[in-house]
């Protein structure tokens, strides 16, 4: 991370993030660019093993020059979490450990629903909104990050809570 100045909590002032809708089988990746102005859906990354899912996100880390990952953080609507939340810290502590790269959330709650009906007004079909659902959520998650650090008063939620 030489080419980003860091706050005190580690995390990047500057650079590329990477917003990640995490799955079980799909995992959909997002980027913005290095001044975080702009996001747009990268990929969906089907899992493999734990040693093919290393190998991509430490490739990803360096060929997109990613300084930073937000992950979408599941939260029920009364805001408590689930235990798909405690499955998504799971993930975001090994993802730091195999990347070295730092990891925040953001609640997603109703990320999906918002990327099904961008991808219906698209009108595009059931298996092509299946196949975008994973980044464009992704992307809808990078995007509410984004501007939610804009606000003057935003904290981000913590890795362990």
């Amino acid at each position: 991370m030489e080419n980003s100045k860091n706050t005190v909590d580690g995390w990047p002032d500057e650079g590329r993030l990477a917003g990640v809708d995490y799955g079980t089988v799909r995992i959909g990746i997002a980027v913005c660019d290095p001044s975080r102005t702009w996001t747009s859906p990268l990929e969906t990354y089907v899992r493999r093993s734990v040693e093919l899912d290393q190998a991509y996100f430490v490739k990803l880390v360096k060929e997109n020059q990613i300084m930073g990952f937000v992950l979408g953080l599941p939260i029920h609507c009364d805001g408590r979490e689930s235990q798909k939340s405690q499955e998504v810290r799971r993930f975001a502590r090994w993802l730091l450990e195999e990347t070295e790269t730092p990891v925040r959330f953001v609640d997603e709650r109703y990320t999906t629903a918002l990327a099904n009906r961008m991808l219906r007004e698209a009108e595009l079909t059931h298996k092509q909104r299946k196949k975008q659902l994973d980044k464009i959520a992704a992307h809808i998650i990078l995007e509410t990050y984004l501007e939610s650090a804009k606000q003057p008063y935003f904290v981000p939620v913590p890795l362990e809570d």
